[in-house]
């Protein structure tokens, strides 16, 4: 099946569109992909929508700011999809469907034997009906209806791509978005995967706070700071990282308090190392350990981090691209993949790796409206 996978990350950068021809086990060829940045209108409508969704958390009526956001949402992926089936020399409606991940506005983990909840802004009817092709959506629900996590769900993926790669078991593939997620393919094909704690976004919301800029560029400010250990430790005393098993986070479930004190090179040096410490954290928990992290997203573009990443952990560490994959587009890719696994009723979430009781269906189809 030709399948395009979209995903719009907790950064609010833009859009990513990737075309994937799969069978939902493995990847017979990696069609385009592209970027479709959100204009700054743009991402003023979805963190008004986010900042809403944070002052909800589920109770009551849900916040008009959706329902503007939900127009952003539509019509921007509905653009990606069109660039990226120019780019491939066909239409829409060519596709043989559509992986719509949507975007998430709040997420929030089982606790104390309460489920978690989950929630997703988008219309995948609508963007079926747009685009005139099958449109699969809302992949977290069943999972978290069943008792899991919801998150993360690209594993799957990210082992189809180490089969098609052909690389070494046990290999460790690291996600730095607005929060980071560990993936091990372990020695027997087997997945275990989590949360492993912040990245770019507590980063991010830091340094656009202070300079008004939308990231650290390459941890240039973070390298020119110290550390300041009783920040940290007052992040890392979080029962996230004390659980073991299958966990998740939303990327506000951490605030920048502790280092609001500290200048802002420090306080870029302090999350930066929070970050690194967590995936270190991470590591030891494994049952085995991996000899290099894979690294996708756009924190793999930050040097300084992957470096205090390599110290932190006492692991190798190397971006996607050094094996041959598109980093920026992995999260499209994996819901494309997952588009098929839904459409061909195979699992996409699993016990090792959002907790789970056994393998899981999950996702919706959306076939558009006749015309």
């Amino acid at each position: 099946m030709r399948i395009a996978g979209l995903m719009s990350g907790t950064s609010l950068d833009g859009v990513d569109c990737a075309i994937l021809d799969t069978d939902g086990h493995m990847i017979t060829a990696f069609g385009p992909g592209l970027e479709r940045p959100y204009t700054s209108e743009e991402r003023a409508v979805l963190a008004e929508a986010v900042e809403a969704a944070l002052g909800w958390r589920f109770q009551g009526e849900e916040p008009l700011a959706f329902a503007k956001a939900n127009e952003v949402l539509m019509r921007t992926h509905a653009e990606a999809v069109h660039a990226a089936c120019e780019m491939a020399g066909c239409r829409p409606s060519d596709l043989d469907l559509i992986g719509f991940h949507g975007q998430t506005v709040l997420h929030q983990a089982p606790a104390g034997g309460a489920p978690g909840r989950t929630r997703q802004l988008g219309d995948g009817q609508a963007l079926a009906d747009i685009l005139g092709c099958a449109v699969a959506y809302d992949f977290r629900t069943d999972d978290v209806l069943a008792g899991g996590q919801g998150a993360p769900l690209a594993p799957v993926y990210h082992k189809a791509l180490a089969d098609t790669s052909g690389l070494e078991r046990p290999l460790g593939i690291l996600n730095l978005g607005g929060v980071g997620n560990l993936t091990l393919v372990d020695s027997n094909g087997g997945l275990i995967a989590f949360d492993t704690g912040p990245a770019n976004g507590l980063i991010d919301a830091f340094i656009e706070e202070r300079t008004g800029e939308a990231m650290d560029r390459n941890g240039q400010m973070a390298a020119q700071g110290r550390v300041h250990e009783g920040a940290l430790a007052e992040y890392l005393d979080h029962a996230h990282f004390s659980r073991d098993g299958a966990k998740s986070l939303d990327r506000w479930d951490f605030s920048l308090d502790p280092v609001r004190n500290l200048t802002t090179a420090d306080g870029a040096a302090t999350l930066s190392v929070l970050t690194a410490r967590t995936v270190g954290l991470a590591l030891n928990r494994l049952p085995e350990r991996p000899e290099r992290l894979l690294v996708c997203g756009g924190g793999r573009k930050n040097t300084t981090l992957l470096a205090l990443i390599e110290v932190a952990a006492d692991i190798i560490v190397h971006s996607a691209e050094a094996v041959g994959w598109r980093g920026d587009l992995i999260e499209a890719e994996a819901f494309a993949f997952l588009a098929a696994r839904t459409e061909l009723g195979l699992p996409i979430s699993f016990p090792g790796t959002t907790g789970v009781a056994h393998p899981l269906l999950g996702g919706r189809i959306a076939l558009p409206a006749q015309l």
